[in-house]
């Protein structure tokens, strides 16, 4: 069966509602959390006993990675477009690639059989 990696990139307020939404479509995830720069609006913050403002360079966004058999990509993908969704810019992106194996190390199955 193909199978294909899903890395979300979200903002990272939204990582509860995102891990709740696939915990039970996924059989396991990894969450990475960093800053980003996209189309979002970048957050603003106080400076100078508060008298002044600057803007942050960057947001503070997430990427969940998981793969994922072909047939649960929509399912999944929605999930997360649900969950992550505000309306505004800067929500985040979603890219699904194709995985040509997957190994697990404890079992040592390969294939779906790994997921």
């Amino acid at each position: 069966m193909k199978m294909k990696r899903i890395e979300a990139t979200i903002q990272a307020t939204k990582i509860g509602a995102v891990t709740e939404a696939i915990n039970d479509l996924v059989g396991g995830f990894t969450i990475l959390e960093g800053k980003g720069r996209g189309s979002g609006i970048r957050q603003q913050v106080r400076s100078g006993r508060g008298t002044g403002s600057i803007t942050k360079d960057y947001n503070s966004v997430a990427t969940v990675s998981t793969i994922v058999d072909d047939t649960d990509v929509e399912k999944v993908s929605n999930a997360i477009t649900d969950a992550a969704f505000t309306g505004k810019g800067g929500d985040g992106i979603i890219v699904v690639s194709n995985v040509e194996n997957v190994t697990n190390i404890a079992t040592k199955k390969s294939g779906s059989e790994a997921l």
